[in-house]
């Protein structure tokens, strides 16, 4: 029961001062969590010895208990602002009653009934005082009078009542509604927070991320008013989303990223930091949700044959129901492979040098999409888009990831003393079968726009004057994607890399949107058969005179670079020699991405 003096007494403030509390244990939580996973598995990774699986174990759990806490933290600091906020209204409409009681000589009791002194009726007689709890009377059943010049009123009051009561039973009613507001806003918050607990010496695991899901709804229900998904950017451009992002206060910024991780994560030109702890909570939400879907799918399997009868003969056929079952285990399985992917790449920064990961994208859409930075894009001097071709999906991202690493390492080394960042763009839907789909444009005709965005993203989000040195690395199909994205918008980069290029849309390096002299090539010679079978359905063509069709940008005529290669086969760009000395291929690409063009070896 919320009584009058309480809620009139209340100091909202106390709630903001709690959130505010909460929130310096989030953050607590999150630098801990990031301690953890830069300095002490990075310690421990160097040990030797039986006990290092052990020690690595118990702090990767420490390290996800901290990102629990962290985002329990973020969902009690945003229910206490929701809870101080949605009391305001209650305690506002409580006062203008109590005010309009004071003005009018009214006494207000703590439990909602409202004190009327005595005074004259209609007649002229003294009609006593009363008290009154909410409203008592009816507008159909008063007594009264025909109205007369010398009685105005009569037909309103009835003679020999208070004129008075019936305005503290206004008054009441309103104090009434006012307690019962603040009696339900109070109910709902406090079932909300109740739920927002965890035991002493929990172990986080899938269940409890779960729960954090159905937490974060919980917390919508009854705060997300003042912060409505609506209110997140939409289709917008990357500089649009960042000025949003820097118009918000902090306690909005906290509430958007509680509420709305997936929202806030998949915005581009937002900052590196934020959507890399959006998206990591989403990453393990969904790697509960979908382990959890892979447990019921695995129990719920059919026959994989049936027996059918051809011509008198009983033979067995492959049940239609089991394949659609099994694409659906594969799609499962596959995202559940690269969410540990991820996660493991979190667990290497230290590892050989490698920066702290940022997780820039993801979702668990189709085959799922990943975007994964080695450094932080929005303080780097030097910065690298590595777009993967056909058979790229979440299941696959380990592939990019370390090619991705691979590229970082050597460029690092040519620029020690600046800050470089080489990302794992896995950002479209790609071709999955390089017979019937990877022939197609629309797959990078679709995608394009997606990288232009994202790339512009980069540019918005980062915070040095002189901005960052670009490079794209493209590699297969993912060279079709940058070559119409180019040809679609504006590519915001300043350099290109074509690594086994079937083709780029166009038929010469000046139709890029490229600074001229920065389109480079590669192709291992006479092992690509790629660029060969590609060329059909992805060169471009030259009409200019001694031109030619079906062009490939390892073609002469195409204008580009080209970068001396040393490597075989398609996928082969980015190996070690024996496994520990970078191959001529490799390096040319980081000479590329640190700005070292006058170093770049030719075919």
């Amino acid at each position: 029961m919320v009584t009058v003096g309480q809620l009139r007494d209340l100091k909202r403030s106390q709630y903001e001062e709690a959130a505010d509390g909460w929130k310096k244990v989030s953050d607590q939580a999150k630098a801990d969590m990031d301690w953890v996973d830069q300095q002490m598995l990075a310690e421990i990774r160097a040990q030797e010895g039986n006990t290092k699986d052990a020690a690595f174990k118990a702090l990767e759990r420490l390290s996800r208990n901290y990102q629990y806490i962290q985002v329990e933290c973020g969902l009690i600091q945003t229910a206490l602002n929701g809870l101080a906020d949605d009391l305001g209204e209650p305690q506002r409409k409580l006062k203008r009653a109590l005010d309009d009681a004071e003005a009018n000589g009214l006494t207000v009791g703590d439990d909602g009934s409202v004190t009327y002194p005595a005074a004259k009726g209609l007649d002229g007689k003294e009609v006593p005082g009363g008290t009154v709890r909410g409203r008592v009377h009816d507008l159909f059943e008063e007594r009264t009078r025909p109205v007369t010049p010398a009685m105005p009123n009569a037909g309103r009051f009835e003679i020999g009542v208070n004129p008075k009561k019936r305005l503290a039973e206004d008054i009441s009613a309103a104090v009434l509604g006012a307690l019962d507001d603040a009696r339900r806003i109070d109910e709902q918050y406090v079932g909300t927070l109740s739920k927002l607990t965890a035991e002493r010496g929990l172990r986080v695991g899938n269940a409890q991320w779960s729960d954090a899901r159905s937490d974060r709804k919980a917390v919508h229900k009854v705060a997300g008013d003042d912060h409505e998904k609506g209110d997140i950017p939409q289709g917008k451009s990357p500089e649009e989303n960042a000025k949003w992002w820097k118009g918000l206060t902090d306690e909005e910024r906290d509430a958007y990223v509680s509420l709305y991780p997936a929202s806030v994560g998949a915005l581009d030109g937002l900052p590196a930091e934020v959507r890399d702890g959006a998206n990591r909570v989403v990453l393990q939400e969904e790697q509960a949700r979908t382990a959890d879907a892979l447990a019921k799918h695995l129990a719920r399997e059919p026959e994989r044959y049936r027996s059918v009868s051809v011509k008198g003969e009983t033979v067995r056929v492959e049940n239609s129901a089991w394949r659609e079952w099994e694409e659906e285990r594969k799609r499962l399985g596959e995202l559940d492979k690269g969410m540990k992917a991820i996660e493991n790449r979190f667990d290497q920064t230290g590892k050989n040098g490698l920066p702290e990961a940022y997780l820039l994208g993801f979702d668990t859409k189709n085959l799922g999409h990943a975007v994964i930075a080695n450094g932080n894009p929005d303080t780097a001097d030097h910065t690298a888009v590595f777009v993967p071709g056909t058979g790229a999906r979440l299941g696959d991202i380990q592939s990019g990831m370390d090619r991705s690493s691979g590229l970082w390492v050597e460029s690092f080394k040519l620029t020690p003393e600046e800050e470089v960042s080489t990302i794992a763009w896995y950002g479209y839907d790609a071709p999955q079968n390089v017979i019937t789909e990877s022939p197609l444009s629309r797959y990078a005709d679709d995608a394009a726009p997606k990288l232009n965005q994202f790339m512009n993203g980069l540019d918005a989000s980062h915070v040095r004057d002189s901005g960052s040195h670009t490079t794209v690395v493209s590699h297969s199909y993912g060279t079709t994607v940058v070559g119409s994205a180019a040809r679609q918008g504006e590519l915001n980069t300043d350099d290109v890399i074509f690594v086994g290029s079937p083709g780029v849309q166009v038929g010469k390096a000046s139709e890029m949107d490229v600074p001229e002299g920065h389109v480079w090539s590669q192709r291992a010679d006479g092992d690509d058969m790629v660029v060969e079978i590609g060329r059909w359905g992805h060169g471009g063509h030259d009409l200019s005179f001694g031109g030619g069709a079906f062009i490939a940008p390892s073609d002469e005529l195409f204008g580009a670079n080209r970068m001396a290669t040393d490597t075989k086969g398609h996928g082969g760009y980015w190996d070690y020699d024996d496994g520990t000395r970078p191959s001529e291929s490799l390096l040319n690409q980081a000479r590329v991405i640190s700005g070292k063009h006058g170093e770049v070896t030719y075919d």
